[in-house]
């Protein structure tokens, strides 16, 4: 049986509607935010979910809360999908020249934050615990980290990660791989 993994994005935030960078800076979410939550919660409920994992920070768990009401599931919270720390970016425009040119440096931290590897290190660990649930999950997170996520399932280029763009409340859906058996002599 194959095991599916929903992805959504938090709903908006004040700094999502200012187009700024927001990592770690705990957000609620704007009115507008919880309506997308909510409509979000009736579209997830027809699908086959068994678990709902949330980031810890306000926005997403506000997001996930309305999924989880909706469900009939609560939600756990994993410190591995806080969104990526973005350092000395944090607040500004995502139009800043220097915040975009170190965007396309994965191996290299924003100033006083982190790296794309570390982000995805974590990331990916999470999702590998997770695949050997054998359950469909549903995670609510962050643009940055659904980019991550997405590359665990999808190859995708240096490109392709840095245009990926998710809207607030997006479904996004993936499969699982199946454990692979071992067989032959090879």
């Amino acid at each position: 049986m194959q095991y599916k993994l929903y992805a959504v994005r938090h709903g908006e935030t004040q700094w999502n509607a200012e187009n700024r960078v927001c990592g770690r800076t705990d957000l609620p979410l704007t009115p507008a935010g919880l309506r997308q939550a909510a409509h979000t919660a009736e579209l997830l409920a027809g699908l086959p979910i068994e678990r709902i994992y949330s980031s810890p920070m306000l926005r997403a768990r506000q997001t996930a809360q309305a999924a989880a009401d909706r469900l009939g599931l609560r939600v756990e919270t994993d410190p591995r999908l806080t969104e990526q720390d973005y350092g000395v970016y944090e607040g500004l425009d995502r139009g800043c020249r220097d915040f975009l040119a170190n965007k396309r440096q994965f191996a290299y931290p924003y100033p006083k934050g982190e790296s794309m590897f570390q982000t995805a290190q974590r990331i990916y660990n999470f999702l590998d615990e997770r695949g050997r649930e054998e359950k469909n999950i549903l995670v609510v997170a962050h643009k940055g980290v659904i980019r991550i996520l997405h590359t665990y399932f999808h190859p995708t280029t240096n490109d392709e990660f840095f245009h990926f763009s998710l809207d607030n409340c997006e479904i996004r859906e993936y499969v699982f791989p199946t454990p692979e058996k071992s067989g032959g002599d090879c």
